[in-house]
């Protein structure tokens, strides 16, 4: 067996679990024991819903969720229009407002 695949095999196989001498031997039941327990303790089944928390976890949930949309999109262009508006009245509409040039 080459070592690229007794590496995927490793991985695959908890060390000292599954040797031949940890299986029948009756000094290393009780690690067995122990072993057998933590497998049990680990829980079944599909892992529950994580709840979104947050702004922006429930903004994401929302559109990026189970039924996207293209809301993102455009919530985007109306901020990049609002902040770009901003920044033109801030370096030159101002000076607009009570002198015409």
């Amino acid at each position: 067996m080459s070592y690229v695949s007794r590496r995927a095999l490793s991985t695959l196989i908890p060390p000292k679990v599954a040797s031949p001498k940890a299986i029948g031997a009756a000094p290393d039941a009780v690690r067995m024991q122990r072993v057998v327990n933590f497998y049990e303790k680990l829980p079944r089944g599909p892992a529950p819903e994580i709840k979104p928390t947050g702004l922006l976890g429930k903004y994401q949930a929302k559109h990026f969720g189970k039924n996207p949309s293209a809301k993102p999109i455009i919530h985007a262009i109306i901020g990049l229009v609002a902040i770009g508006y901003a920044q033109n009245y801030y370096f030159h509409l101002r000076h607009h407002k009570n002198n015409a040039h």
